[in-house]
């Protein structure tokens, strides 16, 4: 029993069920990501560019953090599918008991090596020296949440296997409110500066993870492992870790791509620093509707190749494609025309270098969304059908031209090398995707 009613993917109208199974997705990741949202609107208008630069700067470090043990959480997640769609509950028991004692175990030694590494860490970002006492303050408090953002994560996916994604979102919302309070009172009222920030997400990212954990505990009593079940099995290790540890690959992959290209905005300076802060977290916003419907469509393919309803997958894949570009067109159209407007609600009006550069940004990202949009899909579909290997390869060939390109090129173009390298990465990745579906198939008779 749980707080929402799941949703069978397996049977009825195949778009309608995706849809309404991601809806509760996409709502959930845009309230995780007002944790560092609401961080960057605070800091950005009442302590000033240099401090929205030390939290930009912060959250692409743990935007690539996170993804490590997020898609150890996403990996496991699909696996937990395909016993659930094949009725196999003991099967996801004991994978569930062994995914979380190896998780628990990584994420821990993750934070461990954060707080040690803390000054390597800051120099590799080519932190300026002005801002090195304030990211270091910041980001020695944020190390604190790792656990929590995993564990949140964890259990979520566990639930959205199972076709609750719904129970998520609530604690998800309720740990927003609680931030964007602790905020204004620690920041405003307080004046604790972006320790306050800091600390204000973390206590919210532990209400999120410890509550639907408390959740899953009292109301998924079918799912929690028996006596017997808790046993540490090498090969369930190994199988858990193939799965999910190529599916973190692939998401980690993808950040440090994004973390070395912070590090070469850094070297622009805290102006190009602070509007790079403020027109990512928008057009991150923008395009969070096409990555959690990715996803949920990836969760409804595992589902579907467990209950054997290949033509289901088929038919889903050609509907999740269209919409998904729809989508993602409107999105871009939007962030074009009102871009300024954005930027304006992150920095002040007087702040004009500041919006005038992430208009720059927003004008290019922009207008190519839909990039973007097709490669989040085509991620959900070789991570549902078992070959997660596929994105990996897909995040290789956007993030390593991204890199090779914007390195290469900003020493005679400028910062505007950088934004057209992300738009051509997405474009080749996309290209390469769509060739390869011709080719990659899931054998008969497989499993994940």
């Amino acid at each position: 029993m749980s707080m929402a009613k799941e949703i069978d993917l397996c049977e009825g109208k195949i778009l309608p069920k995706i849809v309404f199974f991601s809806f509760p997705i996409i709502i959930g990741n845009l309230f995780q990501q007002a944790y560092n949202l609401v961080d960057t609107l605070i800091v950005g208008r009442v302590l000033g560019p240099d401090s929205l630069a030390s939290v930009g700067s912060a959250y692409a470090l743990m935007t690539f953090i996170n993804s490590l043990l997020i898609g150890l959480s996403m990996g496991s997640g699909a696996l937990f599918s395909y016993n659930w769609g094949k009725g196999e509950k003991a099967e996801l028991r004991k994978d569930i008991y062994n995914s979380f004692i190896l998780f628990s175990i990584l994420s821990i030694l993750l934070t461990t090596i954060c707080y040690v590494f803390l000054n390597q860490i800051l120099f590799i970002l080519r932190t300026p020296t002005e801002l090195l006492a304030e990211e270091r303050e910041y980001l020695k408090t944020i190390f604190l949440g790792i656990f929590f953002v995993y564990l949140y994560n964890y259990v979520s996916y566990i639930l959205r296997s199972k076709g609750d994604s719904k129970t998520p979102l609530y604690f998800l919302i309720l740990s927003a409110l609680i931030n964007i309070a602790l905020d204004l009172f620690f920041v405003i009222r307080l004046k604790w500066g972006v320790k306050g920030a800091g600390e204000a997400t973390v206590i919210a990212q532990a209400f999120s993870a410890l509550g639907i954990t408390a959740f899953f505990f009292v109301r998924n009593k079918n799912l929690l492992p028996q006596k017997e079940e808790r046993v540490i099995e090498t090969s369930r290790i190994k199988n858990i870790l193939r799965y999910s540890f190529l599916t973190s690959t692939q998401q980690s992959v993808m950040n440090f791509g994004i973390l070395m290209i912070q590090s070469l905005v850094n070297s622009f300076g805290s102006i190009t620093m602070a509007a790079f802060a403020a027109s990512v977290k928008i057009d991150t916003l923008s395009y969070t509707p096409s990555q959690e419907f990715g996803n949920a469509y990836s969760i409804f393919i595992s589902q579907n190749l467990g209950a054997n309803k290949k033509d289901r997958v088929k038919k889903g894949t050609k509907e999740a494609f269209i919409l998904t570009s729809l989508v993602a067109i409107m999105l871009s159209i939007i962030i074009y025309t009102f871009s300024s407007n954005l930027m304006e609600l992150f920095v002040n009006k007087d702040e004009i270098e500041v919006i005038k550069i992430g208009v720059e940004y927003l004008h290019i990202e922009g207008a190519f969304n839909c990039g973007i949009a097709l490669l989040f899909a085509l991620y959900g579909y070789y991570r549902g059908i078992g070959r997660p290997e596929y994105s990996i390869v897909l995040t290789v060939i956007s993030l390593g031209l991204r890199v090779l390109l914007a390195y290469s090129l900003s020493p005679y173009w400028g910062r505007k090398a950088i934004w057209w390298s992300i738009v051509i990465g997405w474009v080749v990745a996309d290209i390469t995707g769509l060739v390869l579906l011709k080719f990659v198939k899931v054998k008969e008779g497989e499993s994940l």
